[in-house]
């Protein structure tokens, strides 16, 4: 049987994730005919077709390539963790650490979280994106990134996760709404008003369950698809929104006042975490930032007028 390379195994995987060889080779910084020649390579060393080819419309992935990929990609994590670790195998933990954080909770405690960090590893490249949940489910699961902060709706078997904070529902108002007076408030109450809905997948569930748990529906008029449209249109009376992270951690950027009223029912809080691939070997500097931020920290409950 003829073998093939890790270097191969990695413009399969690129190409089967562009659907396309003119595309991976562009990316990889490659010719075409490189691509195609690692493809070829390990479709004659197993015996297997990984591809269909589509004239003038790419390649799809068959079957047995899915199943491929799923493998290689966790080959080539496991490849790049244990050359990270060999590089850190000195005094000094260095590399670069991918991570990725839901983007309402993020401002909350993730700066802070870098700066100790980066004052206590200064070898270490740190790379934070921002996505939705499941985005950034998706992107560990592709080994885009070592750690995501997430939080506990919907987490797949296949992910470890460890609560950190917790942060309990209240609603917000703006300050000259006829609820600005009050310091708390039933849900019954709340579904009389319109309210500002978070339009993301599965924040758009949560804190709809809220109300259906006590037999409610809140009465939706303005959906926002970003934490701004959001703050600015309750902040311009267009109606309340259930909030979770702390009031003080922003301002609407349009100047206007926001209010945050307790809710009076039960209502489910959100947990906050730090998640990766189960099973994955963390590279020395993702396995130091894990330890940093849940040292301490689980399980903090995190209110509407306190910022940890």
């Amino acid at each position: 049987m003829r073998k093939f390379t890790l270097k191969q195994l990695r413009y399969f995987v690129v190409a089967g994730e562009l659907s396309s060889v003119t595309q991976a080779a562009r990316k990889m910084h490659v010719s075409q005919p490189s691509i195609s020649a690692a493809i070829q390579q390990i479709e004659e060393s197993m015996g297997l077709q990984l591809f269909v080819r589509h004239h003038a419309q790419g390649l799809s992935l068959t079957p047995t390539g899915k199943q491929l990929m799923a493998r290689a990609r966790q080959l080539l994590n496991d490849a790049e963790g244990l050359e990270k670790f060999a590089a850190s195998l000195g005094e000094e933990i260095g590399g670069e650490l991918r991570l990725v954080a839901f983007p309402t909770f993020a401002p909350v405690f993730l700066p802070q979280l870098l700066r100790r960090f980066a004052d206590r590893y200064p070898a270490v490249s740190l790379y934070c994106d921002e996505m939705t949940q499941v985005d950034i489910v998706r992107g560990l699961s592709q080994g885009d990134y070592e750690l995501a902060f997430i939080y506990d709706l919907q987490i797949p078997e296949g992910i470890d996760f460890t609560p950190l904070y917790r942060f309990p529902p209240y609603a917000v108002v703006a300050a000259d709404h006829p609820l600005s007076q009050r310091d708390s408030i039933t849900l019954k109450e709340l579904s009389a008003y319109s309210m500002v809905l978070l339009d993301w997948p599965l924040s758009r569930e949560y804190f709809h369950s809220i109300f259906t748990q006590h037999g409610l529906s809140p009465r939706v008029v303005h959906r926002a698809k970003s934490m701004e449209m959001l703050r600015g249109l309750v902040a311009n009376g267009f109606g309340y929104s259930l909030f979770n992270i702390p009031l003080n951690a922003f301002e609407p950027s349009d100047g206007g006042q926001l209010k945050a009223l307790a809710l009076e029912d039960a209502a489910r809080p959100l947990q906050l975490g730090i998640a990766c691939l189960r099973g994955l070997r963390l590279a020395p500097a993702a396995e130091a930032m894990y330890r940093l931020a849940a040292d301490g920290q689980r399980q903090v409950t995190v209110f509407a007028q306190a910022v940890p």
